[in-house]
């Protein structure tokens, strides 16, 4: 009785924890739907106006295609680095192992204006600054921490049992690396890839630092339109980018389900 009364607690905390970090984030939608030019509440009518405006104007499409551009390269890039990273750590022992670990999870401690300024820094001689090149490797740097953890905690499930199999069945390395390793720990590959994509889709502190003309991802025209103006189609970009990040997660969560269902 205790035990389910503790279920029940905990299962309302945690959904009242979940509305308490959705619902202000949920304000752009009415905001992106009212008739007036500035940033209101439709009182006064409803309109589409400015997704009209949001899909049509050469700026904010620009915006689009760069900020897609750089997300899906930047994951692909982590998502590689990340899944190597894990597998070296994984396969190694030692003293140090878990020093660079915890190394490689620095961008998730570090405050991101700190990285701004350490990417600033060292972009700057490398001639990286407003560069697309700048911007996906700096993504990627802050990305690898979040697949190294995914990955990783993949590898903890994974049975030794079968690469044992695979190697005394006369199988290489990399093909076992290839052939029964990575299957096994698809799902959290799978899972690193959608966070980088939504870590580098939403950035901007970093991408303020190391940006001036050239690049011009959504969010810094998101801040620029904040800063500049009250244009509502600013808060019509934001559903959009909420609605982007909700289906790569929902498509995630159903790609697990399936393969569990599968696995079952």
């Amino acid at each position: 009785m205790k035990s389910s009364l503790g279920g029940r607690i905990n299962h309302i905390a945690a959904w009242l924890i979940l509305a308490i970090l959705i619902i202000p984030s949920l304000v752009a939608l009415p905001v992106s739907i009212t008739a007036k030019t500035y940033l209101s509440l439709p009182w006064e009518g409803v309109s589409l106006q400015h997704f009209q405006h949001l899909l049509t104007s050469p700026e904010w499409i620009s915006s689009f295609g760069q900020s897609l551009l750089i997300a899906i390269v930047a994951s692909a890039l982590s998502t590689l680095l990340g899944t190597l990273a894990a597998i070296g750590l994984w396969r190694l022992s030692g003293r140090f192992i878990e020093a660079i670990r915890a190394f490689l999870l620095l961008p998730l401690m570090v405050p991101p204006i700190i990285s701004a300024m350490a990417f600033y820094r060292w972009w700057v001689p490398l001639g990286l600054i407003d560069s697309y090149l700048g911007i996906i490797l700096a993504h990627a740097i802050l990305a690898i921490p979040m697949v190294v953890i995914t990955v990783s905690a993949a590898l903890a499930n994974f049975d030794l049992r079968l690469e044992q199999a695979s190697r005394s069945l006369g199988a290489s390395l990399p093909t076992t690396l290839r052939r029964v390793i990575l299957p096994a720990i698809r799902p959290g590959i799978l899972a690193g890839a959608v966070f980088a994509f939504i870590l580098s889709w939403d950035e901007i502190v970093v991408t303020l630092f190391i940006s001036k003309f050239d690049v011009f991802t959504l969010p810094r025209r998101l801040w620029n339109g904040m800063r500049e103006n009250t244009d509502p189609t600013v808060a019509a970009a934001a559903v959009v980018l909420i609605c982007t990040t909700l289906v790569f997660l929902v498509g995630f969560a159903i790609l697990s389900r399936k393969r569990g269902e599968e696995a079952a």
